[in-house]
């Protein structure tokens, strides 16, 4: 009985010594070295300012700004509140959203298809990149609101296009925060 118990015990402290301590640090170090920007969370600066990082969204609004995808997450985009809304196909809650949402695209964009990702929010809610059509979608405001010609806001979207990994993982994208920094050097 004394040896299985030992056995147990010793067992339970080498596991715990193995799977929470060696491990973690193990595949931190590696993930570290393999890939040492997105280990330190992909982050873009204006001289020594953090202004954002490339994988989590941020809020923009205003008529000068390209938006990003709706977020469910906390109060928006909290990074520390990542999730959806849990809300179903079913929801009403959802419907009025979506139609809350549509309505506004619509009045910025009257004949133009509505993209999806504007009007729904990711699984995360932190999502830091739309499709090439949600960023074409907003290129009239933009513009108008800069007073930039929308043919060069166009090309500006065009240039921050970045196409799918090795043309089959994911889908084109645009990153909501590297535009809008983008933009930001443009002058009319």
């Amino acid at each position: 009985m004394y040896t299985i118990m030992r056995q147990s015990i010793v067992l339970t402290a080498l596991l715990a010594l193995v799977l929470c301590g060696a491990y973690p640090v193990a595949v931190t170090a590696l993930g570290s070295a393999i890939f040492p920007e997105q280990a330190a969370g992909s982050l873009l600066t204006r001289g020594d300012t953090i202004v954002g990082s490339k994988l989590i969204g941020q809020p923009f609004s205003g008529p000068r700004s390209f938006h990003g995808r709706p977020s469910a997450a906390g109060q928006g985009y909290d990074a520390m509140s990542s999730g959806g809304s849990n809300l179903g196909p079913t929801s009403a809650a959802l419907a009025g959203r979506l139609q809350e949402r549509a309505a506004l695209l619509r009045r910025e964009n009257p004949d133009a298809p509505l993209p999806v990702d504007l009007l729904t929010a990711s699984g995360s809610g932190l999502d830091s990149h739309i499709s090439p059509e949600a960023a074409r979608f907003q290129v009239g405001r933009v513009a108008g609101a800069r007073g930039l010609s929308p043919q060069s806001v166009s090309e500006l979207v065009e240039r921050h296009i970045r196409k799918s990994e090795l043309g089959l993982f994911g889908s084109d994208r645009v990153n909501v925060l590297e535009l809008n920094l983008a933009l930001e050097g443009m002058r009319p």
